[in-house]
């Protein structure tokens, strides 16, 4: 698709602009004149059928009064109680004067019918009949069914004209006026009918109803009275034309408007329903035919609303080319106009862009790459001269290569600061995030320290680093300003990153070329979080006291109860002991380098207990690599017991865990386990098999296949392991020792020891001793 030109788009704006205002207010001026039409005609249709049922009212009364002075004239009563024969005839013939009297009115009345059941007589304009001898007797009498004694009711007229060869109306139904007789008693046995032509209802609309409307009269039940179509006089309101029934049935409010599909086109039905017989007058109108004047005025707004926007286009089209010509002259000066060049840019003003970037886009992008490059080398000399690999002349001519001249002439006194992430329980961060962490906290220095106190700072040995220098002679001024500056790193990272940092403090220099040593301080100094703890600012100076000492109480008793709970699959008395076990180990006031002796001797007592419980290493750690090695690069004591517990304890209690939950499937493991928690009572294979609930011999022979041991073997075995273990460990007397492991005397426990280990007790006691403090010395 071509791209439209700027020339093109403002002239477009500009006929939009224009446009929408005309617009809007055609659309308004249409649909406001609309909106009154409809209303006007909803108005006038409402008036229409409020005259047609007021005229058609006054009929109605007016033949339900005159037929109350018949059924209430002492004529009919008298006539009531006679059978009328033929020597009736003054009786019949007064009768007949009523009726007379009664149509000589101007009610368009068709005939009146006087029937009595008792005496078996009907009257009506042909004479006088014998009633169960009429043709249509038994649908006459049934119109003394009529739920009420006087009712308006729509009857066939051949009802009534059986005995003529023709209908005198021309109309097929008749609305008959129904009073019971006599209107004085309560049991009725005869009928006055006073009936109207259905067709002659029109007479009193055809002069006031346009010709495109049509007038629908309905009954209560919605049957047709009146319909311009008089074949649909007496027929259901469906045949009428309404798709919908229910917008009829459900007219509950005495008057109007809805709309209707009639004959799969859309009308307009005004209705209103009588108080005096519950008729609905319905006015029934095409819309499309009261539409003609609204579309005549949306004709007219068309036509002005497309001239306005003739002139909307033409002045458009001036006046943008008017504001466009400064933009097509400079176009020509650069060029645009030369064949092929417009075609490959969206616009002039990207033309015009790409030209005035091709200016600036070859020097930028040079000035970028060598940026790039000199940070990158900035960045791995910085590297070298803290590491101590850069010679100070070299050291010094580097620096004044990079940008740092002012720094050199200017600082006085420096330190080296090195900033290190703090991981912990409660932050949302991991350890693999740990070198995008850095890079972060590398960009918050380059923002928060300004670049005439400090060098670029360098990631390194999993810690920012990087050398603040200062104008400032004093030591003590230097050092403030230093821990105020390191204050607010800590904190502004907090904010920002959620995570704790810590930065350990070089001591104060004077000479660039002690750069590496002071490094080496920093880090020196980050390794006292072990002791000190996390989030802190940590100064070389207040370590190096000279408070270096050798304690090694190491808290034995409470790591045998921490293996005990660790084979029992005790969970919370495991994490309880080793939590105890770090504070007893980290309370001992130990160097960093010293700690790792405790620690490490912890997890080699671990990994022999794992090793002696047929529980091998893969089990519990999966990755390649040491143990040992994961233990000596954490430096806070809440990751160190957080690592012991979740890489070596906790997936060894989940073992332990296992093997209690599938009641040592194997035998000997059973007996194995009932040795190592009972070997200090009297322990029998017999008392074995009884808990074990299995044969002794069978147990023996178990054992002994599985193991290659006897019982007693292995009993006697695990006693002088425990034996040596007290005698190592502890300062228990021999006699006790040999009171707990069952022996009758001392003497018997000496003598097997002797025969086991070559040498007596206390000798092996004293040799232990011997061995320890030389290991010290």
């Amino acid at each position: 698709m071509k791209h439209l030109s700027f020339l093109s788009k403002l002239t477009l704006f500009a006929f939009v602009i224009s446009t929408l205002p005309v617009v809007f207010i055609g659309s308004f001026s249409y649909l406001t004149s609309s909106s009154e039409i409809q209303k006007n005609v909803n108005k006038s249709k409402m008036e229409l059928i409020l005259q047609i049922n007021s005229n058609v009212e006054h009929k109605l009364t007016t033949v339900n009064q005159t037929l109350n002075q018949v059924v209430n004239s002492s004529v009919l009563k008298k006539a009531l109680n006679n059978p009328l024969n033929v020597t009736d005839f003054i009786l019949y013939n007064d009768l007949r004067n009523e009726i007379r009297n009664m149509q000589s009115f101007d009610t368009k009345l068709e005939d009146v019918i006087l029937l009595n059941q008792r005496q078996n007589w009907m009257i009506k304009n042909s004479g006088l009949y014998r009633l169960n001898e009429y043709k249509n007797y038994e649908q006459l009498s049934n119109l003394m069914n009529v739920p009420d004694n006087t009712s308006w009711v729509l009857n066939p007229s051949s009802l009534f004209y059986s005995e003529e060869s023709i209908n005198v109306t021309g109309c097929d139904y008749s609305i008959s006026l129904i009073k019971k007789l006599p209107t004085n008693k309560l049991q009725k046995y005869g009928l006055a009918l006073a009936n109207i032509p259905a067709c002659s209802l029109q007479d009193f609309i055809n002069s006031e109803v346009d010709p495109l409307d049509s007038i629908i009269v309905l009954n209560e039940s919605g049957t047709i009275l009146l319909h311009p179509d008089r074949s649909m006089i007496g027929e259901p309101v469906q045949k009428g034309g309404f798709a919908d029934l229910s917008l009829v049935s459900d007219l509950n409010k005495p008057s109007g408007q809805f709309k209707a599909v009639m004959d799969e086109k859309d009308y307009s039905v005004t209705y209103l329903r009588s108080q005096l017989n519950g008729w609905i007058y319905l006015s029934v109108t095409s819309i499309e035919s009261f539409t003609k004047e609204s579309n005549k005025i949306g004709t007219y707004t068309l036509y002005v609303c497309a001239v306005m926007l003739l002139l909307s286009i033409l002045f458009a089209w001036l006046g943008s080319r008017r504001m466009y010509s400064p933009i097509e002259r400079l176009l020509n000066q650069m060029g645009l106009r030369r064949p092929g060049i417009k075609s490959r840019h969206t616009d002039e003003f990207q033309f015009i862009g790409e030209q005035v970037h091709h200016l600036f886009q070859s020097k930028s992008q040079l000035e970028k790459e060598v940026s790039q490059h000199i940070r990158q080398v900035r960045t791995f000399f910085l590297t070298k001269a803290f590491q101590g690999n850069v010679k100070k002349r070299e050291l010094l001519e580097e620096l004044e290569q990079y940008g740092y001249h002012t720094q050199m002439e200017e600082w006085k006194t420096m330190a080296v600061i090195t900033l290190s992430i703090d991981f912990s329980e409660d932050t949302s961060y991991e350890k693999k995030d740990l070198h995008l962490l850095l890079f972060a906290a590398h960009n918050m220095i380059e923002e928060l320290v300004p670049p005439d106190s400090r060098l670029a700072p360098v990631i390194m040995d999993h810690a920012v680093v990087t050398l603040i220098g200062s104008k400032e002679g004093n030591a003590e001024a230097f050092h403030r300003s230093l821990y105020s500056l390191t204050e607010n790193l800590q904190q502004e990272i907090n904010n920002y990153l959620k995570l704790q940092v810590s930065i350990g403090l070089s001591l104060p220099f004077h000479s660039f070329d002690k750069i590496s040593i002071a490094y080496r301080e920093g880090l020196e100094a980050l390794k006292y979080r072990i002791t000190l703890g996390k989030g802190i600012i940590i100064q070389y100076e207040n370590i190096n006291s000279g408070k270096h000492y050798l304690n090694l109480n190491y808290p034995s008793h409470t790591e045998n109860d921490l293996m005990d709970a660790i084979k029992l699959a005790d969970t919370e008395k495991a994490k309880e002991l080793l939590h105890k076990l770090f504070k007893c180990i980290f309370a001992l006031g130990l160097s960093p380098q010293e700690y790792q002796i405790p620690l490490t001797r912890l997890l080699n007592n671990i990994l022999i207990m794992m090793q002696e419980s047929g529980i091998s290493l893969k089990q519990i750690y999966h990755v390649n690599g040491s143990l040992f090695e994961e233990l000596t690069d954490l430096h806070i004591v809440a990751e160190i017991e957080d690592w012991f517990w979740s890489m070596v304890i906790l997936p060894m209690i989940r073992i332990f865990h296992s093997r209690q939950n599938a009641q040592y499937h194997n035998i000997s493991e059973k007996i194995i386990d009932i040795v190592q928690h009972d070997y200090d009572k009297d322990l029998t294979l017999e008392e074995c098999a009884s808990r074990l609930h299995y044969n002794a011999n069978y147990l023996s022979s178990v054992f002994r296949k599985e193991t290659q041991y006897y019982f007693s073997e292995y009993l006697a075995m695990y006693r002088f392991k425990m034996a040596k273990k007290w005698l190592e460990e502890t300062d228990m007397p021999i006699k006790d020792i040999a009171a707990r492991l069952r022996y009758n005397n001392s003497q018997n426990f000496i003598r097997s020891f002797r025969k086991q280990e070559g040498m007596t007790p206390g000798q092996y006691r004293d040799n232990v001793s011997s061995r320890a403090q030389g290991g010290t010395g």
